[in-house]
């Protein structure tokens, strides 16, 4: 069966950019001048996805408004022969979305669940709105194609530093099927370092069997009192094969405020309109810190110097 829908999970709090997100939704912080959720679902019409359900909640409204039609502005822009910036407000008008609002946050598993009836009996993506990926091949299409081979989900990993275990749901992998793909004996969600199976983290893309509904329904909450989706993949683990794929693309984490700004300068760095003068800047800043540094360092010599003395 194709691949055909793509669900993306929209409704958590976004507590980590507080108190920009009292107010505003987080997948529309802009990297640069485009909302992260319309980089999720670039990435799924160009891996091919038909259908996206984005799964909201409270204050997510915006998100709506931002793939809706914009008349007025629209006429404006049109009328000023503005047809570049024209060009860039439509095109995220131009695409089969559907919404659901998920009325308690009560975990990643519980997003997925509201997908239900919006899925069906089709294997479906699941795409997290914190992981921006980088590939000649787009990562969910990378998952669709192995579905086409094997038929059964798929879970894209990544290799992240062993300390670094305990913020992600680990495979503890069996073998390679083939480069990259691992058969999965199970899933781990956030163990310590010393109890880690593996340095192979889940990251934000999933490829689903309609399976997971049943598990997701009877499932109780596990890790932070939620209803974990790792948990769920894991028991669908037991019934039917579950394999994981090693992305080698570039991640983009933009989860957190470092990650979300070291996002912003590194696409700001090839953004056209602006990639000039954010080098030139991010230079004369560098000069400037190393002019600073070794002003502090003369002075903690001379310090030093009239100590001694």
């Amino acid at each position: 069966m194709k691949v055909r829908k793509a669900v993306i999970p929209a409704a958590g709090l976004g507590t980590r950019f507080l108190p920009t997100t009292k107010a505003m939704a987080k997948e529309m912080l802009p990297i640069v001048d485009k909302p992260t959720i319309q980089f999720i679902v670039e990435e799924a019409l160009n891996s091919g996805i038909e259908d996206i359900l984005i799964v909201t909640g409270k204050g997510k409204r915006p998100i709506e408004d931002h793939f809706d039609a914009n008349l007025e502005l629209e006429m404006s822009l049109r009328e000023k022969g503005k047809d570049d910036l024209l060009k860039l407000v439509e095109e995220t008008t131009d695409v089969n979305l559907h919404f659901i609002r998920q009325s308690h946050p009560k975990g990643l598993g519980h997003a997925i669940l509201q997908a239900k009836a919006f899925v069906g009996n089709e294997p479906f993506v699941v795409m997290l709105g914190d992981d921006l990926m980088e590939d000649q091949v787009p990562l969910s299409r990378q998952l669709m194609d192995d579905y086409e081979k094997t038929h059964a989900s798929t879970i894209a990993v990544m290799d992240v530093p062993h300390e670094d275990t305990s913020k992600y749901g680990i495979i503890n992998p069996e073998r390679q099927v083939e480069d990259g793909l691992y058969n999965v004996n199970n899933f781990v969600e956030k163990p310590e370092p010393e109890v880690a199976p593996s340095d192979l983290a889940i990251i934000g893309r999933y490829l689903l069997t309609p399976e997971i509904f049943t598990i997701l329904e009877n499932l109780a909450p596990g890790a932070g009192g939620e209803v974990q989706l790792t948990d769920a993949i894991d028991i669908l683990n037991k019934t039917q094969r579950v394999f994981a794929r090693e992305f080698r693309g570039k991640r983009f984490d933009v989860g957190d405020k470092f990650g979300f700004m070291k996002t912003s300068i590194e696409y700001g760095l090839v953004h056209p309109q602006i990639k000039d003068d954010l080098s030139d800047y991010i230079i004369e800043l560098g000069n400037q810190l190393n002019q600073k540094k070794q002003a502090n360092h003369s002075t903690e010599n001379k310090t030093n110097k009239d100590k001694k003395q």
